[in-house]
């Protein structure tokens, strides 16, 4: 098949490398525009427009598909299908029609569940025991076609976004590479989603990274595994952010008030609405992710109150 690529994070690299390690002929590779990125907000190609680029496959990054000429360009490519991984991009129906055999998405959960941007935080923050991804085909509504595969995979209890996400990276080429040879044989039935099992991954927001110590424990745990590596869990410390990279729910009970920290054989255990919080990684504003034990080497905490 002569396939078109459509992708933009690094999420998206190993699909398209399956594709290109396959018998099937990628013929054009579409990203996001390159943006500012890093530390030094340099503007960077997407992961996947460095990727094809290095395979020698030509990349477009249209700001619009609706834009003059880009249908007729898409179109003048003449693929048999486009496979669609995490570009940022909800393709109109003009676009959706040009491959013979569709447009297929890898998405990063057990759809109907978990449709939208942060399908992966949203699992870990709820508290899933099980993810996966999902192949279908794409319409117009978001994340709502019919299902062609799945693959599941568990959630671990120490598990964060970004751990998640580079796992599911890698099903997502599996799960892709096994669809293709049905596909091209017209033997796959698709699978239409259940509306009544239908929950929104919505996207993040930086305010759901301040931690409410009167919330269980339970729940402050996966909220900071949640938004590992963005946007990183946070609290007041002195006066100042402190951001919370790892942590442990720790069963305990009823002491002192939410946020009060306990120092203990080197242990940082903070008090919640129930149980304990111990904060294993943090980070102070303008320095490193410290262990614990480092961070307590350097600050007075026990008794105070984390805001």
């Amino acid at each position: 098949m002569k396939i078109i690529f459509a992708g933009t994070p690094k999420f998206a690299v190993p699909s398209l490398r399956c594709l290109l390690e396959s018998e099937h002929a990628v013929c054009a590779v579409y990203s996001q525009p390159d943006r500012p990125a890093g530390r030094g907000r340099q503007i960077q190609a997407s992961p996947v427009k460095q990727m094809a680029e290095a395979a020698g496959i030509p990349v477009w990054q249209p700001a619009n598909l609706n834009a003059p000429g880009e249908l007729a360009r898409l179109a003048a490519f003449r693929a048999d299908l486009m496979v669609v991984v995490a570009y940022g991009v909800i393709l109109p129906q003009a676009v959706l029609d040009i491959p013979q055999l569709g447009c297929l998405n890898v998405h990063g959960s057990l759809l109907p569940r978990w449709r939208g941007a942060a399908p992966i935080q949203r699992a870990i923050i709820a508290g899933d025991d099980e993810t996966g991804v999902t192949v279908m085909q794409i319409n117009l509504k978001l994340d709502a076609g019919d299902m062609l595969h799945k693959v599941s995979c568990p959630i671990a209890p120490t598990d964060t976004a970004a751990s998640v996400y580079d796992r599911l990276a890698q099903l997502g080429a599996v799960a892709l590479a096994e669809v293709l040879p049905h596909l091209a044989q017209g033997a796959l039935v698709a699978e239409p989603q259940d509306p009544a099992q239908v929950t929104y991954a919505h996207k993040l927001d930086k305010q759901e990274a301040w931690l409410d110590w009167s919330r269980p424990a339970i729940e402050l745990d996966r909220t900071v595994r949640g938004l590992n590596p963005w946007p990183v869990a946070q609290t007041r410390f002195q006066g100042q952010n402190l951001r919370i990279w790892l942590a442990e729910a720790i069963a305990a009970p009823p002491g002192s008030p939410p946020g009060r920290i306990t120092v203990h054989n080197k242990q940082l255990d903070v008090a919640t609405g129930d149980g304990v919080l111990r904060l294993k990684e943090v980070q102070m504003p303008g320095g490193k992710r410290l262990p614990a034990q480092a961070f307590l080497n350097a600050h007075a905490a026990d008794g105070m109150v984390l805001a």
